[in-house]
């Protein structure tokens, strides 16, 4: 029997392809004839060498399985799509597994470099750090009242040892680069720092953030810090290194432009340093430090908003050290590379997790997705699992958001039986960074766009939001295949401790009031020293709909949350008052592990007690506030009868209202399509305008009216003079009329002197003070 030839799918292809154009003629025998002699060539050697009377193979499975062995010891077949194995003496042909979405080095097998807009500049320096916990709880700062708060210094006081361009409002994203753009210069004014004191600044590495630095004293500095790219607002995370440090002296930093009104440094909190010596001879991290810490007032402001300064000092620990200082504990996007390249290289481990890309940022760098579960024997357990979503880092400069994400994926990738069990039960899709592009520019709240990406869920512009947006494609997929039970976005908070969760109320449901509260309730249970209930709030404002939170709430899920740590620390248990590490901050990635189980145990003991607390809790609530109202009390209230939301204060969270609206690339594009509308004003406006008017028009009206009073009086007096004159005059030709008959009289009738000399007499002073006369 002859042989069947048996081709790639896409040989053939290209074979009816090329024979379409002109090419391969002859009959398909004999290309299968050609192409298979060099494989029968060899394949007759080696039954010559071996000298086998075996039969030769006669059925049609027979000739397939030689033309597979033929075509995987044959050099003509160059397919990469199909793959021969050669298990216990058969060779198999398989699909060869997808490439992946990413491409990785061959030399260190580590992932692609991080991408920067073309307009910043990198220095060629790679900045890595150790992670170490100190051994004892570190102190909170307890402020003495005494602190001192340096006046800010006008423009041109002072020497500037540090300066790099601003990140100008009107500017947009165009373009980006690997390691962006290389360092032309030394932007550091201190050449000679080794014959001076003065610090040396840095702060064009990945994350860091330092726009200024400005010599106002012996050992005394103004830092200022630069605003997220593009925009002119959000000054919060700073990271810098310090170099030619000088020890046992007290340097002072003042940062001068930060934009919050309160902070958690006036509740303690301390800045991060991290000594190059330490690390390398005692094997010390970072660690908080610094003294008379004040958060304060600045006599300065920046486009009509009012700015603060946060001022402490610190003495070096060595001479000629290299130092750091940050705001929390640095994680960036090559950290983030690191681990996953641990995670994903372990074989074991690569059975339950997969890697993919989600999609490309603004730049251009990779969003990963991980899928972590145990693969399914069965397809329709597979089709029942519930799916969890848990995402990371939309906001670049809450960095404790990253230190969670990082115990969690420790924990659910670990072979410990509750991870084996997690795995077996549900479908993780876990987006670590969803904001790359901001991490690596070191921003503390937008991408490149110039906006708050959580506060753009809903928005339709995929290639202005592509992480967010395809972000949210991923869970509307997700959901139209099995049930989503949970969502949770890591955060970090900079104005309140411990950590607490947001989450959304449930309305229309009766049977599931009060559900939404159980997860962070056992939360609280499971880690008591750092998770703190009470500041937890489930209230729908309308101004956060556009949050991953209540978008995911609103396409169903009913567990949907946002994790917040502190920047700070703990105020419950033997934890209060001490500061939050990077092993605290991943011990409740683990505690987040075991509070699932505990939520979806079959036996829902917790769950009922969990329900029957909640009750008695808001109900105690319910009573308080109306108490505090003044209103009476009803002991047995009915709590369906009472929106929860009218109990609850707001989330308290960011404002992010300067970063809605269309991105900053957009906007340029359509100052040059559109002309500039007048800019609605608001109430409060217009009636301060209207009040302001009003009042300039009350001030007009009242000063025409005095003016016009003036003239009418002074014409009256004018008039009433000239009209008085002209009566005088009468009065005096009167008078002389009288006198002169009184004279003629006694001229010519002297003999009646006296009687006419007194009647002309009293005549005429009758006349001068009677004007009736």
């Amino acid at each position: 029997m002859k042989p069947e030839f048996l081709t790639d799918p896409y040989e053939s292809f290209m074979q009816r392809h090329l024979k379409y154009y002109g090419y391969f003629k002859e009959d398909k025998a004999k290309d299968a004839e050609v192409l298979l002699r060099p494989a029968r060539r060899t394949r007759r050697k080696e039954e010559e060498a071996t000298d086998s009377d075996s039969e030769r193979p006669s059925s049609l499975e027979d000739h397939k399985r030689l033309i597979y062995s033929l075509l995987l010891e044959s050099a003509v077949f160059k397919s990469r799509q199909i793959v021969f194995d050669k298990q216990e003496g058969q060779v198999i042909p398989r699909l060869s597994e997808p490439r992946d979405l990413f491409s990785t080095s061959k030399k260190n097998g580590l992932l692609k470099p991080p991408r920067w807009p073309t307009d910043c500049e990198v220095i060629s320096e790679v900045i890595s750090h150790i992670e170490w916990d100190p051994p004892h709880p570190e102190l909170l700062y307890r402020p003495t009242g005494k602190e001192a708060m340096p006046i800010v210094s006008y423009e041109g006081e002072g020497k500037v040892v540090y300066e790099i361009s601003q990140a100008y409002k009107g500017s947009y994203y165009t373009g980006s680069r690997t390691g962006g753009r290389r360092c032309t210069s030394n932007v550091s004014a201190n050449m000679d720092g080794k014959n001076n004191n003065d610090l040396q600044f840095e702060s064009r590495f990945e994350s860091g953030n330092l726009q200024k630095a400005v010599k106002v004293g012996a050992y005394e500095y103004e830092l200022t810090l630069r605003t997220d790219l593009y925009t002119s607002k959000h000054t919060q995370w700073f990271y810098f290194r310090v170099k030619n440090t000088r020890r046992g002296i007290p340097y002072r930093f003042t940062v001068t432009n930060l934009m919050k009104r309160n902070s958690l440094y006036n509740e303690g909190m301390k800045p991060l340093m991290y000594s190059e010596h330490d690390a390398t001879l005692r094997g010390e991290g970072w660690r908080r430090e610094g003294g008379d810490i004040k958060y304060y007032r600045s006599s300065r402001s920046q486009e009509g908003a009012t700015l603060y300064c946060l001022t402490w000092t610190f003495e070096f620990p060595h001479d000629d050290d290299t130092c750091y200082f940050a705001h929390c504990y640095p994680y960036t996007y090559s950290d983030l590379n690191r681990d996953l390249q641990r995670w994903t290289s372990d074989p074991s481990r690569s059975q339950y997790c997969k890697l993919r890309a989600l999609c490309r940022s603004l730049a251009g760098n990779t969003v990963y997705l991980l899928t972590i579960t145990s693969p399914s024997i069965n397809p329709a357990l597979a089709v029942g699992k519930k799916a969890v979503v848990v995402t990371a880092r939309v906001h670049p400069g809450e960095t404790n958001g990253s230190w969670m994400m990082k115990g969690f994926l420790d924990f659910i990738l670990s072979d410990s039986p509750d991870a084996q069990l997690l795995r077996d039960t549900f479908i993780f899709k876990v987006v670590p960074m969803l904001n790359p592009d901001g991490v690596i520019v070191g921003n503390y709240r937008c991408s490149l766009s110039g906006r708050d990406l959580n506060r753009n869920y809903r928005s339709m512009l995929k290639d202005s939001f592509p992480c967010i947006w395809h972000t949210r494609a991923m869970v509307k997929r997700l959901l139209a295949e099995r049930e989503v039970l949970l969502y949770c976005d890591f955060h970090g908070h900079s104005r309140k401790n411990n950590v607490f969760m947001y989450g959304c109320n449930n309305k229309g449901q009766p049977e599931s009031k009060l559900h939404e509260r159980v997860f962070p309730l056992m939360l609280s249970k499971n880690a008591p020293d750092k998770f703190y209930f009470k500041g937890c709030k489930f209230k729908v404002q309308k101004s956060k709909e556009g949050t991953g939170r209540i978008v995911m709430w609103r396409h169903g899920i009913r567990n949907s949350y946002t994790m917040e740590s502190t920047f700070c620390g703990s105020t419950l248990g033997q934890r209060k008052g001490t500061h939050f590490t990077s092993g605290d901050l991943k011990s409740m990635g683990h505690h987040f592990c075991d509070t699932l189980l505990d939520y979806c145990d079959p036996d829902n003991t917790k769950f009922q007690v969990c329900v029957s607390e909640l009750q008695t809790l808001v109900r105690e609530d319910i009573m308080e506030k109306l108490r505090r109202l003044g209103r009476d009390v009803d002991p047995d209230v009915n709590l369906s009868d009472i929106s929860l939301s009218d109990i609850e204060s707001s989330t308290s969270g960011s404002n992010s209202s300067e970063s809605d609206g269309l991105p900053a690339h957009l906007l340029h594009m359509a100052s040059k399509f559109c002309q500039k509308k007048k800019r609605l004003r608001s109430r409060k406006e217009r009636n301060h305008m209207y009040q302001k008017r009003s009042s300039k028009h009350k001030a007009k009206s009242r000063d025409a009216a005095e003016i016009t009073e003036t003239s009418a009086q002074t014409t009256k007096s004018t008039a009433s003079k000239s009209s008085g004159k002209v009566e005088v005059e009468k009065r005096k030709r009167k008078v002389s009329h009288v006198c002169g008959m009184w004279s003629y009289t006694t001229t010519n009738h002297f003999s009646r002197f006296d009687a006419d000399y007194v009647n002309g007499f009293y005549q005429a002073q009758q006349v001068v003070r009677d004007p009736s006369i």
